[in-house]
């Protein structure tokens, strides 16, 4: 049982999430912060070997064989007094959801860059998701074991892309097979590198930093005076780290290293905790009961980490992360208040009342029974179909926060199962995998197939795994004859006459809502010019 008070709980989280383009070493990035962290004492990407050298954040089969990360994680580990929270999301943009809604739980973003690829298109698509939700930035420049570009290149790529003024906290001597290590910026310490021993299995161990003027050993002839000219034009060029700045989305710390080298690895997991912010003050409203007749309006109010209502909302859910037992798991973020293993939360929007009885912590694929958390956290709490993302829960039933989005998809394809007699197993096993709500499940009105809409190609094959690996079922995707599906709205009378005159083109989605599937992006713009009062939608709030 803690003895710090609620507040002090909250104020000792450090909830971040990793967005980077593919192949920029996130999830090598995760494994040595958790090594750093002592919440592993090897990294699974670097050390293992045989069947365990897997990242620890991947744990789905197709994850395992591909070496990519499709499903965010959650990993859980204390360090210096703080308890950190971090988020793996997915890098592959046809898994653009997932990450985007994984960053509602997020108080701090770590951006990762490949040095010699600097600014990459999925890397800006998910910092604007960050720009839009405030979030703040620490960039962490990766891969300095290699070739790089021009470092003062890769700040002013920051600066112009992105908005961003870069205040540089360390800076490169070198990259590849010149790189001599780092000098911190406004001290001069320098932090050696110790390249990776030819024949070893292991990496050596970075010597002690010291100051910049005593490390001549580390240098050829000429190089010491050039890194340390380099660093006196970066003073001068680049604002120093200013927090408030930093917290206000002006300004990114920018730290570098070798992820697979475990270079700089500590410094930035040290930014992190002294930097990143605690969980803030939320906005949400309070609204009655759903059985409530003739209630009033909706209040807006904010919810503050230190206030004793338990209070929070399911920005993911997980099915079958232990296929011995069949899981289903809703990763819920904590928004307020002191959580007790055993204690009953309501589910906003359907007044449903749970027994927490089995509170989980994530450390990926382990877990372990969460006897408390607070403000920040986030915990697994399984369930049988009860809570969908988007859920807001609270002791009091009452705190909704903001919703969601559903996002319509790129992709719409047809799904059978090969064996007729499983029929009604496909039908659940997709209705289990869209409640996860990484793909979208329409049901035609006219008809007996399922439609299945994903953003990407790659999810459909995921699908295709999961399906055979969770459910046992072999299954074919088919070209479907829709190309968009729009959720559509307005009153009762306009929608029933479009639906009446569109009846072979309506569909219902997992929530019962009416979907129209268009056959073109054309035929998208010509009905909607037919009926002018009826929305056609390509976002819908979930929650």
């Amino acid at each position: 049982m803690s003895k710090l008070t609620i507040a002090d709980e909250a104020h000792r989280r450090r909830t971040f999430a990793i967005i980077a383009h593919p192949d920029a070493g996130k999830t090598t990035l995760t494994e040595h912060i958790l090594l750093a962290g002592g919440a592993v004492r090897a990294a699974g990407a670097v050390k293992a070997r045989g069947d365990n050298r897997r990242a620890r954040s991947d744990w789905m089969k197709i994850e395992k064989e591909r070496g990519i990360s499709v499903t965010a994680s959650v990993m859980t580990f204390e360090h210096d007094g703080k308890m950190f929270n971090l988020l793996d999301t997915p890098g592959h943009e046809d898994f653009s959801e997932d990450t985007y809604r994984t960053l509602t739980a997020a108080d701090c973003a770590i951006m990762v860059l490949d040095a010699a690829k600097g600014i990459e298109p999925q890397t800006l698509k998910l910092f604007e998701v960050c720009r839009l939700r405030n979030i703040p930035i620490i960039t962490f420049i990766n891969k300095l074991d290699r070739e790089a570009q021009d470092p003062m290149a890769l700040l002013d790529e920051v600066a112009s892309r992105l908005q961003l003024d870069p205040a540089p906290i360390w800076w490169p001597a070198g990259s590849g097979t010149r790189l001599r290590g780092l000098v911190e910026v406004g001290t001069g310490r320098f932090q050696p590198y110790a390249k990776k021993i030819a024949g070893s299995t292991d990496d050596a161990e970075h010597p002690a930093a010291l100051p910049l003027t005593d490390a001549a050993q580390y240098f050829e002839q000429g190089e010491q005076d050039e890194v340390a000219e380099a660093v006196e034009l970066v003073e001068a060029g680049y604002p120093a780290f200013d927090r408030q700045s930093f917290l206000e989305g002006h300004l990114t710390p920018v730290l570098w290293g070798s992820a697979l080298r475990h270079f700089g690895i500590e410094d930035l997991l040290r930014a992190i905790g002294e930097w990143a912010p605690a969980p803030k003050v939320m906005p949400a409203r309070k609204e009655a009961p759903p059985e409530t007749r003739n209630a009033p309006a909706p209040e807006a109010i904010e919810v503050d980490p230190g206030q004793n209502e338990v209070t929070g909302f399911v920005f993911k859910v997980q099915a079958n992360m232990d296929p011995n037992h069949r899981d289903r798991i809703a990763m819920f973020r904590m928004a307020s208040g002191s959580f007790k293993r055993g204690m009953k939360l309501k589910v906003q929007n359907t007044g449903k009342q749970l027994s927490v009885n089995a509170p989980i912590m994530f450390f990926a694929s382990d877990r372990e029974l969460a006897e408390e958390a607070y403000a920040g956290d986030v915990i697994g709490i399984p369930n049988h179909g009860v809570l969908r993302v988007g859920d807001s829960l609270s002791e009091s039933g009452l705190v909704r926060f903001a919703g969601l989005p559903n996002f319509a998809p790129e992709i719409l394809q047809r799904v059978r199962v090969k064996d007729p007699l499983k029929a009604k197993h496909l039908k659940k096993a997709l209705e289990g995998l869209a409640e996860e709500g990484v793909t979208q499940l329409f049901r035609p009105e006219i008809g007996a197939d399922f439609i299945v809409g994903a953003v990407g190609q790659l999810q459909f094959e995921v699908m295709a795994d999961r399906l055979g690996e969770e459910y046992g079922l072999d299954v074919l995707f088919e070209p479907s004859p829709y190309a968009e599906a729009r959720w559509v709205g307005g009153d009762k009378a306009d929608l029933e006459d479009f639906a009446g005159k569109y009846r072979p083109q309506m569909a219902f989605d997992i929530d019962q809502n009416p979907v129209f599937l268009a056959k073109s992006s054309w035929e998208t713009g010509y009905v909607g010019e037919r009926f002018p009062k009826v929305t056609f939608s390509k976002t819908l709030e979930r929650g």
